[in-house]
């Protein structure tokens, strides 16, 4: 076995095998319009469930119930 020869099989191995799941998210679309409104829908679903997740500590955190008096280093403070 050459280094070509590993080289190409690392090649292979994520082209073939790990890329897989990449690829099928493609859906075989191969307009820019299509593409282009899948990535911002995706975004606008993250932006989403950020803001959801950062109101939901919001409110956790105004509640005061979590035990802050304690840290894993004394000199934390």
């Amino acid at each position: 076995m050459t280094w070509k020869g590993f080289f190409e099989g690392i090649q292979s191995l994520s082209e073939n095998i790990l890329f897989a799941p990449y690829d099928a998210l493609r859906l075989g679309v191969d307009s820019w319009w299509v593409s282009n409104i899948v990535s911002w829908l995706l975004t606008l679903i993250g932006f989403i469930a950020f803001f959801y997740w950062m109101g939901e500590l919001k409110k956790y955190n105004d509640k005061g119930e979590e035990d802050k008096s304690s840290t894993s280093h004394s000199y934390l403070g």
